[in-house]
């Protein structure tokens, strides 16, 4: 489990958002049914351009208003009422007919035709559970809808509880879990349902149970794995046959499959663990389809077996990707495979035809920077929605019969007007060429002039996120520059991306960075002393790191959860994730060479009398993925070192400002914090001497204050 986020992924984010107008503030909302996507880390044809795309034709004026852009309803409401919240809702879980979601502080369900109503049924009330703001985290339904099952949550903690309400005309809360992470129900022989679920203690999944209720009530441990470094996550196939158990670490998987008819027959093993090789299932037509970077190039590609013949000797290979390429997610169909794509810092959706073995590959919108993925059982259709870090989601639907890919039509947003998206490359001291995405105003002139701030984050192969921010909407309006730079040690370019920037090759991801920045500058976008940085979790390894080494690049920094003390970190075994983390930075403690290396760029160890940028930090008191102790060490020998550097600088000197921010809770970095979204603008607009009157208007129109 990665320091930057409680999934064990780094797929592109895969929920399907939906957009609600609110007087009053919902604190969460439901994820979907989970896609291979939650398991995978990192991991001859016609093109289509987007003037190639169709739009989606509407039958009448009432389909045109449902079918209508969400977030284009939502701005034609701003316009008449800017003063009106907004905000994006993990989309409801479609099951038999009814859609299941949260309302206020209660699960409800309603029938399909009805979701966007007032008529829905209270399955349970959230707050009986005692809990601060609950919300719900993700949902699942019984095969034959006779339960559900629920994870909730709090803001301010990482600790969970799964609850199970029974379905009848007064549903009743039949049992409640602690501490679950991924859960999934499948149907025995008897037409029994049984609960899959994984208990997470210190922020490890070590244990799965399974559990059956009403008469026959039980609740027993399934599996436990004994290598620490591994952790054990559950998926369910598309089409449910197969339960698969994924143990895994950072670069290493086992996946167990639980047949969904049978579950009460032993597990199969598909392919004990190999050092190195990561794998993850699909099923279809009693044939396994296996992402996996097996073989050479160590890059994923897609093989595929018979369900009775798993093992890797029989693994045939069906597709291979590009060099450079990004695999985001995949979805399986009756008669076709989906790949969702990055490559070369684009997007593309390659549709496999499985009868055929055919491949089309359609490039998209060079604006759309991410995948929003939907829950979709239509075998006809594959719908997706596409987003960057200015523009709201926008959907499009893949139609299998046409061999089309339909844009839904409505209003187009201003953004793509005011605004421009360029991808440029920088060299890194090695040669090695590093993309970057920027965005700016349009109608901005002597770009030189304009604030600048930088996005990074380069470790366990993870994407830099670039989804839909309102915050950072607001910013390009007010004419800022934004720039997010996909170093190594990420994963935009593939799996070897990710390992040229970790363990012994941490450096080269901190001089990827440097070598963005200056780039930049020397292209006439922004100038030091308007350039500002940002990052949270390990992403501040490297911003930590910069700072250190180049601080005159930078005016102004904000972290966020920032990892800053790698060396004491992982020399701590009594911490939950260093020896999860290994894989990634090391062992200091065993291995000198890792611990000397180590040294060489860890942000705490290489503090010294300097100048810096002012930085503002915002921590979390109870976070168990970056100790608090280890920020607030930073910040003082940060503090001391500055305090050191005026003393030989002498009078005049005009110190930078360093700001902790210690929030109160458990959780790890909180996105949707109107609080820190806030503190955070206030800051780097006070630190540029920028007036920031007309920015926190614009942000009144998304956030509720």
């Amino acid at each position: 489990m990665q320091r930057q986020h409680v999934n064990h992924c780094n797929f592109a984010d895969h929920y399907y958002n939906r957009i609600k107008l609110k007087k009053y503030h919902l604190t969460k909302c439901l994820q979907n049914k989970p896609r291979i996507s939650e398991l995978a880390r990192n991991i001859p044809s016609r093109n289509f351009s987007c003037k190639e795309f169709l739009p989606i034709k509407q039958e009448n004026k009432k389909s045109l208003s449902e079918n209508m852009d969400a977030f284009e309803k939502v701005r034609t409401k701003l316009e008449t009422q800017p003063q009106e919240e907004y905000e994006i809702i993990n989309a409801e879980i479609k099951h038999g007919g009814f859609v299941y979601y949260q309302e206020g502080c209660c699960l409800v369900r309603s029938k399909d035709e009805e979701a966007d109503t007032d008529n829905y049924e209270v399955l349970f009330n959230l707050e009986e559970l005692k809990l601060d703001q609950p919300f719900i985290d993700c949902i699942r339904v019984a095969p034959d809808e006779k339960y559900v099952a629920a994870k909730i949550r709090t803001e301010d903690s990482e600790a969970s509880t799964c609850v199970v309400v029974k379905l009848s005309d007064q549903p009743v809360m039949e049992a409640s879990f602690p501490n679950v992470s991924s859960f999934e129900w499948v149907k025995d022989e008897e037409d029994e349902d049984v609960l899959f679920y994984t208990f997470q203690r210190n922020l490890r999944c070590h244990d799965v149970y399974r559990a059956t209720f009403g008469d026959n009530r039980r609740n027993e441990r399934f599996y436990t794995e004994k290598d620490p470094s591994f952790f054990v996550f559950l998926y369910l196939t598309k089409d449910s046959r197969f339960l698969t158990m994924n143990i895994m670490n950072k670069t290493t998987s086992e996946v167990w499959l639980i047949d969904g008819m049978s579950p009460w027959d032993p597990p199969v093993l598909i392919q004990k663990r190999i050092h190195g090789v990561l794998y993850y299932v699909e099923h279809r037509d009693d044939e396994l389809y296996i992402l996996t970077n097996v073989g050479e190039p160590t890059e994923f590609k897609l093989m595929r077996t018979a369900a009775d013949t798993p093992a890797i000797m029989n693994w045939d290979l069906f597709f291979t990707m590009k060099r450079n390429t990004k695999v985001v997610d995949l979805d399986m169909f009756k008669d076709h495979c989906v790949l969702f794509l990055k490559h070369s810092n684009l997007l593309y959706v390659n549709v496999i035809g499985l009868a055929d073995d055919s491949v089309r590959s359609l490039k998209l919108p060079p604006w759309a920077c991410g995948f929003i993925m939907d829950t979709n059982s239509d075998p006809k259709n594959c719908p997706f929605q596409l987003c960057s870090p200015i523009r709201p989601p926008k959907y499009y639907t893949y139609k299998f019969a046409e061999g089309k890919l339909f844009e839904e039509t409505g209003h187009e947003d201003p953004i793509t007007k005011t605004s421009r998206v360029l991808r440029i490359e920088a060299k890194s001291k090695d040669g090695k060429l590093v993309p970057m995405t920027i965005f700016h105003k349009t109608d901005s002139e002597d770009l030189q002039k304009k604030p600048l701030l930088v996005h990074v984050y380069g470790a366990y192969g993870m994407d830099l996120k670039m989804n839909f921010r309102p915050e950072r909407r607001v910013l390009v309006d007010d004419g800022w520059i934004l720039a997010y730079c996909h170093v190594r040690g990420g994963g935009e370019l593939g799996l070897q991306w990710h390992a040229d920037g970790r363990l012994t090759k941490k450096l080269n991801g901190l001089a990827d960075l440097e070598a963005c920045i200056k780039t930049l500058h020397g292209q006439g976008f922004s100038q030091p002393s308007l350039t500002t940085l940002t990052a949270f979790s390990a992403g501040g390894v490297l911003v930590g790191a910069l700072c250190n080494s180049n601080p005159e690049l930078l005016r102004a920094v904000t972290l966020e959860a920032p990892f800053l003390d790698v060396l004491n970190t992982m020399m701590d075994t009594t911490l939950p994730l260093t020896l999860e983390e290994l894989e990634e930075w090391g062992n200091p403690s065993s291995d000198e060479k890792h611990k000397n290396y180590i040294k060489r760029y860890c942000p705490y160890q290489n503090i010294k009398p300097q100048h810096y940028p002012s930085i503002h930090i915002t921590a979390y008191e109870n976070d168990e993925r970056v100790p608090l102790k280890g920020i607030v060490n930073y910040t003082e020998k940060l503090k001391e070192a500055i305090v050191e550097h005026a003393k030989d600088t002498g009078e005049g000197y005009q110190a930078p400002n360093i700001i902790l921010d210690i929030q109160p809770g458990g959780n790890h970095v909180i996105e949707d914090s109107h609080k820190k979204i806030t503190a955070q603008i206030k800051f780097l607009y006070e630190e540029l001497g920028l007036d920031s009157t007309s920015v926190f208007e614009n942000l009144k129109k998304y956030l509720k204050f």
